[in-house]
Parts: C-alpha cells; sequence; structure tokens
C-alpha cells in the first residue's frame, strides 16, 4: 500500500506540473496553439509516465536504504542522529554571520550554495564522528547500567526476529522449543503463510486438511501461551508466486532468521544469505552420542538379518543393533556400544549384549534344557 501511495505521489506531481508547465511559454508561442487543453493533457500524460518512472526509483531505492537501516543496529542509529544534529547544529552557528556579509549584486546565489556545502559537509563530519566515539557517548549516558556499557562495547546485540514457514508451523515442535525458552525473539508469522494454511485446512484431501488444522490449532495454542512474542504481519509481494520465495525476501527485508524444517527452502535461504534454523539439525544435534564402551537399554522387537541378531529403536529413532539378543525378543536388555555407522537414512548403532545379560540368557536355556531332561 505504502509504495502505491509513493509511486502516485510521483505520478500527480509530475502530471501536474506537465499540465501547468505550458502556461511557462511565449506568449507569441501560445497564439499559434489552436488547442491548448489537448496540449496541456498530452504534456500531462507524458508527465504521469515520467513521474511513474520516478516513482519506481524512488520505491526502489527506499527499500533499499530501509533494508540498510534494519540491519544497522539501534545504538548505531542512536549516535549517528545525534551525530547529524550537531553537525547542523555546528554548521548553523557558523553560517549565521556569514550571512550578514554584503554581497555584490549577480553573487545572491553564493550563501545558498555556502550553506547547502557547508552543512553537508559538517553533518557527513558528525555522523563520522559518531561511528567513531559512539561507545563513548553510550557510555555518557548512562554509565551505571551494565547493559548500555555492554552495548557501548559492541558485546551485546539483540535479538532477531524468527520468522516461521508452513512447515514448521505443522511439525509441532517449535511450540515444544518456545517452552524450554531456547528460541528468543519476536516469532513473526507472515499473513501469505496463514492464507497456505487455511487452504490446507479447507483442502478436499484427508490429510491435507488434516495438517492444516494441525498448523491452525498450534498456532492457537501459542498464541494464547506467549500474545506478546507471536505477531502476524501482513506483509505480501504480489509480484512473487511461490511461498517458499516469499518467505525468503521476507526474511531478508526484516533481517531476521528464517525458522524452518524444509531442506530445500534452508538451501535457498542459505544462497542469499538469510540465516536458518533448522528444527531437523538441530533435533540431529541433540540426539545422545554413544562411543563405544558405553551401555544402553533398549527393547528388542524384532530379529536382524544375522540369525542371532536382535533390532532396536531408541527414542529418537536410531538404530540399534545388538548381537546374540535374538533370544531376548520382546524384553528390554542391557548391551554395550561397539561401534556405530553413519548413512544417508541415518545413524546406526552396532552393540552386543552386556556380560551379565549373557550371562542370564545362557542360564535361562540351561535351565530350559534341564527341565527338558528331567521331564
Amino acid at each position: 500500500m505504502f509504495d502505491a501511495i509513493i509511486i502516485g505521489i510521483f505520478v500527480i506531481a509530475v502530471a501536474g506540473v506537465g499540465y501547468e508547465a505550458i502556461d511557462l511559454l511565449p506568449p507569441e508561442v501560445l497564439v499559434q496553439v489552436t488547442n491548448i487543453e489537448a496540449v496541456r493533457f498530452i504534456i500531462a500524460g507524458f508527465g504521469a509516465i515520467v513521474g511513474l518512472a520516478l516513482g519506481l526509483t524512488a520505491q526502489t531505492t527506499y527499500h533499499r536504504v530501509e533494508a540498510r537501516v534494519r540491519r544497522q543496529p539501534v545504538e548505531v542509529i542512536l549516535t549517528r542522529a545525534v551525530g547529524l544534529l550537531l553537525g547542523l547544529l555546528l554548521a548553523n552557528l557558523i553560517l549565521a554571520p556569514i550571512f550578514f556579509f554584503p554581497i555584490p549584486q549577480g553573487f545572491s546565489f553564493v550563501k545558498p550554495t555556502f550553506a547547502i556545502l557547508a552543512s553537508v559537509m559538517f553533518s557527513f563530519l558528525g555522523v563520522s564522528l559518531a561511528d567513531t566515539h559512539g561507545r563513548t557517548f553510550l557510555r555518557l549516558i548512562n554509565p551505571d547500567s551494565i547493559e548500555s556499557l555492554l552495548v557501548a562495547e559492541g558485546t551485546l546485540k539483540p535479538a532477531s526476529s524468527k520468522v516461521l514457514d508452513t512447515s514448521c508451523i505443522i511439525d509441532g515442535r517449535i511450540e515444544e522449543l518456545l517452552k524450554t525458552g531456547f528460541i528468543e525473539g519476536q516469532i513473526i508469522i507472515p499473513q501469505f503463510v496463514l492464507q497456505e494454511l487455511q487452504l490446507l485446512a479447507d483442502s478436499s484431501n484427508d490429510r491435507k486438511r488434516t495438517r492444516g488444522r494441525r498448523g491452525l490449532d498450534i498456532l492457537n495454542q501459542m498464541q494464547g501461551r506467549y500474545p506478546d512474542r507471536i505477531v502476524v504481519n501482513s506483509e505480501d509481494y504480489e509480484d512473487i508466486n511461490t511461498v517458499d520465495a516469499k518467505l525468503v525476501r521476507f526474511a531478508l527485508e526484516l533481517n531476521g532468521i528464517l525458522l524452518t524444517n524444509d531442506y530445500n527452502l534452508s538451501k535457498v535461504a542459505n544462497l542469499q544469505k538469510v540465516p536458518v534454523l533448522n528444527v531437523n539439525d538441530l533435533a540431529r544435534s541433540l540426539r545422545p552420542i554413544y562411543l563405544p564402551g558405553d551401555t544402553l537399554e533398549i527393547k528388542v522387537i524384532r530379529p536382524g538379518k544375522e540369525p542371532d541378531q536382535g533390532v532396536g529403536y531408541l527414542e529418537d529413532g536410531t538404530m540399534v543393533v545388538v548381537e546374540e539378543s535374538h533370544k531376548h525378543i520382546g524384553s528390554e536388555i542391557r548391551a554395550v556400544v561397539t561401534s556405530a555407522l553413519q548413512t544417508s537414512a541415518g545413524r546406526m548403532i552396532f552393540a552386543k549384549l552386556e556380560d551379565w545379560e549373557k550371562g542370564n540368557g545362557e542360564k535361562k536355556v540351561s535351565s530350559k534344557k534341564n527341565l527338558t531332561t528331567n521331564s
């Protein structure tokens, strides 16, 4: 909406200038024009085209400046603003006596030209000094604040906002992460992500409808628990068709972090220099690490490829192959890790029965043989 206002202002302004510009022509030229109103509208139309081009240029420049300002820390913006004001104030104090000097006839342009140049020069000087000594300035504002001291030294950084995508919302683990407190900063859900969830919830496909309703339910729960952190943003991009491309552009303009569990979206975002937090990567990094010699408790649920092997699974889905555990299928055992293998399908752990488990198994077998003999 704001982009349309910028372009509209330029179109109307330049078209209006073109409409009134015909009055600046000499009277002898105006006499030769038979239909002045038609010429006015022609010039106004040409001015509207020029205004459209200028408006598009201004719009692009505005977005670039806005994105750059958003990437700047708050303390840098504050100190630069103060430096700019001090530079302009100093320029005006220096220029005040100069305006009282008499200027020869025909050199009236000297004063405004000198004022503009001096203002630009002192403004640039003020901003440069602010960049150099801004940290000292922040200390002077509140010298007793530890936060001000850390910000002044550049140690303390503001928490970046997190942008949620559809797959991450439907997955549901983001709610658990928020409960733990490991995710900080504002959680932003773009309007086009909500629209995608609504389309899924209204789908005729049962699976898609279930996923969409699950995502909407999770969002409602999160907003109920964290009303101050969950923010829905109405920004949309009509010139972009796919939701993934919109998410990358939104995170880039916001200078935020994209929170997802979509592998392909993570790769595209990384190529465009957008920071990404992948929930799947986090889950993999939090898996317990078992080294050879470590013991673990596991339930053997099925036989392995070899005759004496048994297979079980850890809570995170890691498959564990235990040697000589075929006879323990359906029961929980203690095993000693012998090695681990990382494959494209995931991680596998190889283990063997702990000595006392192995001994118990042998005793049970021997007792069964004794019973058979006695009978």
